[in-house]
């Protein structure tokens, strides 16, 4: 009886070189920012719960509305007027967006773009830090306040009051694995197109909208 041949196949496993790298990326259209406040997470916790209102509506107030609904990396005005918010600029307010929002982009944008057959394997390949509550810093000129109607629940309009920023870079500081599928060069790629196909924010174009576009910088 002839015996059977066997071969070795020898596997070369490269070990992990992580690589940290600075990308800024540039606004094309303007980004709109809508935060949960802490009254709209209230108000939903409430409805949740099934809690009985005892008192009417509060009243909408704009200016309010406008400052809540963006992510502040410096102490929000503690007078929700123009007033206060004008001495939050001058003072030097500083203002963020997650950091999630950007590689939700990327790997949006590369499975549309068919360059990968699943999201799932492109969520470890490359990771974007942020601060310690994962917002990255938005560089703007100052956010002006816009006025929008909107549709929720079975189709009720609503006015919504949100800020919007003009002119927006941001520097994301990106960390990925030297040795393994993905390159520089193609993180790079697939932030890019995160920027143009997907944007983040509201109104972006994964949202039928043209806000919130942006395009890796060149050095």
């Amino acid at each position: 009886m002839a015996k059977k041949s066997t071969t070795t196949e020898i596997l070369e496993i490269k070990p992990i070189e992580i690589q940290k790298t600075t990308i800024r990326i540039v606004g094309d259209t303007p980004l709109i920012m809508h935060a949960w406040s802490e009254k709209a997470k209230r108000e939903m916790l409430e409805k949740q719960m099934k809690k009985t209102k005892t008192s009417a509506r509060e009243a909408k107030n704009p200016v309010e509305d406008f400052i809540r609904s963006m992510y502040w990396l410096t102490p929000m005005p503690e007078e929700m007027t123009e007033e206060g918010f004008a001495k939050a600029i001058e003072s030097g307010a500083r203002f963020g967006f997650p950091v999630t929002a950007f590689k939700q982009a990327a790997i949006s944008a590369a499975y549309r773009q068919a360059w990968t057959k699943d999201k799932m394997s492109l969520r470890g390949v490359f990771f974007i830090e942020g601060d310690e509550n994962q917002m990255v810093e938005i560089h703007s000129d100052p956010p002006i306040m816009r006025e929008d109607m909107v549709r929720v629940g079975m189709g009720t309009a609503d006015i919504r009051y949100r800020g919007e920023f003009r002119n927006w870079w941001a520097d994301l500081t990106v960390s990925f694995n030297m040795n393994g599928q993905y390159g520089l060069e193609q993180v790079i790629n697939v932030l890019n197109a995160g920027g143009f196909v997907c944007g983040v924010g509201e109104w972006r174009p994964e949202r039928d909208g043209q806000y919130g576009m942006y395009h890796v910088a060149a050095k």
